[in-house]
């Protein structure tokens, strides 16, 4: 069977090509993905089964292979992959590797390559990719779904311990002012609360490559992060600064989903950042965009981990032992909020300057409305 090997190996070009015409032709999730998102582990699919074709000269051994160790890792990450793209289902999956079957056998019949022997072998590894694939995909989909619903569970703790310290201190202080500020402030945590829980139902509900919903209107960011500021300063001891140059800075936001990703980030800076230290939060307005950072100091996150911490699914894949889990699910709403808006996360850290997190959010980059964002795949 080394020819048939040879042959998939010197036609892998073509075959890909072939294959994606016809997939992007007969499966309509296909039609919206680029050609590199599309191809993602295909190649490497391809040359796993040209290594099996050639080891399996002996058909006798070839049921005490059936799950073909080259094969396993890279259909893995190919459903993972297509768990994060947009409507993908298991069905559409499976017509992937359908048409990649058929592709395969078309190319090995034209070249006169294609025997019952390599037709065996052909069936037992894309079996077995198949499968993989399918039960990546619906893994990683159960896990979107609990670390949405998690990261809102979470959330929702914040408003409601501030509305109950709210009302709280409200039972013993006779100050008419500060009454009326508490009584404020408690009102404002339980309709974010209410806010969250709309949320909340709306990710139960969420389909490949989809992540919270947001809804966009005009509004002004600077009330919107000095409610964050004034009300932190009331819930943590360490003091907490906000800088801005302008009084008002207005765009097409969705305020309640900014509200929540600056406070998961002052939360993070008061929990990791060094004793009797400021939290410092600063809005900056560059062109057509805004620039929210946040500073705290103390321990550096390791650099290696600084663009993993960021991502959806690799915390569920071996990364517990990183310290990158302790940081919560939140730092994914960070990224999925910033790109909705049009933007992106940075950030740097290190041991003498400390950890900045800068979000850029261009202005006008969407129409008002709701809008669910996308999860975004890394390759890392």
């Amino acid at each position: 069977m080394t020819r048939a090997s040879e042959i998939l190996k010197k036609n892998s070009s073509r075959i890909i090509e072939i294959w994606e015409r016809r997939v992007k032709k007969e499966i309509p999730a296909a039609k919206s993905s680029s050609n590199l998102a599309l191809r993602n582990q295909l190649p490497n699919v391809l040359e796993d089964i040209a290594h099996i074709i050639d080891r399996y000269d002996d058909l006798s051994e070839i049921e005490k292979f059936e799950q073909f160790e080259e094969i396993i890792q890279n259909s893995l990450e190919h459903g993972r992959h297509r768990a994060t793209s947009s409507h993908y289902t298991v069905k559409q999956i499976l017509q992937e590797y359908i048409i990649f079957h058929r592709v395969l056998t078309e190319t090995l019949i034209d070249e006169e390559a294609y025997t019952e022997d390599v037709g065996i072998v052909l069936k037992y590894t894309l079996e077995t990719a198949m499968l993989n694939s399918a039960s990546s995909f619906s893994d990683s989909l159960q896990e979107m779904r609990e670390k949405l619903i998690g990261t809102l569970a979470h959330d929702i703790r914040n408003p409601i311990s501030t509305a109950y310290f709210a009302f709280d201190i409200l039972k013993v202080t006779s100050d008419k002012d500060r009454q009326e500020k508490l009584v404020a402030m408690g009102m404002r945590s339980l309709k974010k609360s209410l806010e969250l829980v709309e949320g909340l139902l709306d990710a139960i509900s969420v389909k490949a490559g989809e992540g919270i919903m947001l809804n966009f209107a005009d509004t002004d960011i600077v009330k919107e992060i000095k409610w964050v500021a004034d009300e932190a300063s009331e819930i943590y001891t360490k003091e907490i600064s906000f800088n801005t140059e302008a009084n008002s800075m207005k765009g097409i936001f969705d305020g309640t989903a900014i509200r929540r990703v600056v406070e998961n980030l002052v939360t993070n800076a008061v929990k990791y950042g060094a004793p009797d230290t400021t939290i410092k939060i600063q809005l900056e307005e560059v062109e057509n965009s805004v620039v929210i950072k946040v500073h705290n100091y103390g321990k550096a996150i390791d650099k290696a981990n600084q663009s993993e911490i960021f991502d959806f699914l690799n915390r569920g894949n071996g990364s517990h032992d990183s310290g990158l889990e302790s940081w919560g699910m939140g730092l994914t709403l960070v990224k999925s909020v910033a790109n909705a808006h049009g933007g992106s996360v940075d950030l740097h850290s290190t041991d003498e300057e400390g950890t900045t997190f800068s979000i850029t959010l261009q202005k006008d980059f969407n129409e008002p409305g709701k809008v669910r964002t996308e999860l975004n795949y890394s390759e890392n």
